[in-house]
């Protein structure tokens, strides 16, 4: 199993830009499980690696970073995205099929 994670984020579901999605990220697996708080009900770990996300201007420097800590490494490429057109006069276009 590899120690880190390289990608580049998605876009957030909730904004329809595409800020901090051009960097790309090296994020640690988890080691430990998590597990429930009893009193407060919280799920949280020991693994303090867990909650480090470290940018990169380019999937190089983050792999060459990897290496040069002798992390094992798992690239995740990004889904390519497919841009359709779209007109607002095809909204009230005569032959359009409902």
């Amino acid at each position: 199993m590899p120690d880190v994670r390289i990608f580049r984020p998605a876009k957030s579901a909730t904004q329809s830009g595409y800020r901090n999605t051009r960097r790309w990220t090296l994020q640690f697996e988890p080691e430990a499980a998590k597990k429930l708080d009893p009193l407060m009900g919280w799920a949280g770990s020991s693994d303090t690696r867990g909650q480090i996300h470290m940018p990169f201007n380019s999937k190089e420097d983050a792999v060459a970073y990897a290496d040069r800590h002798g992390l094992s490494y798992q690239i995740v490429n990004p889904h390519s995205r497919r841009i359709r057109p779209k007109s607002y006069a095809e909204n009230f276009r005569f032959q359009r099929v409902e």
